[in-house]
């Protein structure tokens, strides 16, 4: 399974991408592979500021309907509008095309409660 070093993690399993006030997100593989075939992404939360935790949007796989949670406070300043069209994207490659949102991070002090690659695997046991 794979979980790449330089990516940051939360427990609910998503990844974090961090580019300077900006940070990528989506879930990982393991997320992905729990939920099984993903048949829909929904984020309307474009141009929201919201706090850490807040739901930014949810995945829908064949049986089951799961929150997406913001790994960090700031403004979700972009959607990956191919997973409109490609939800199965997810599935396809987690950490490069099925990236789900990018935000300009208001306080970079959580960026610290991130988890590592090394933590995060042994949350799931890997």
């Amino acid at each position: 399974m794979s979980i790449p070093a330089e990516l940051k993690y939360t427990k609910d399993h998503e990844w974090i991408r961090i580019d300077g006030d900006i940070a990528t997100i989506g879930i990982t593989h393991f997320a992905q592979s729990e939920l099984g075939d993903i048949v829909y992404v929904d984020v309307d939360t474009v141009d929201d500021e919201l706090d850490k935790d807040e739901v930014f949007g949810s995945v829908e796989a064949v049986k089951t309907v799961s929150d997406l949670f913001m790994p960090l406070a700031g403004e979700v300043v972009e959607f990956n509008e191919e997973l409109e069209d490609e939800p199965e994207v997810v599935n396809a490659d987690p950490y490069g095309k099925g990236w789900m949102i990018k935000i300009k991070i208001s306080d970079m002090s959580q960026v610290e409660d991130l988890l590592n690659a090394d933590s995060y695997k042994e949350i799931i046991g890997a």
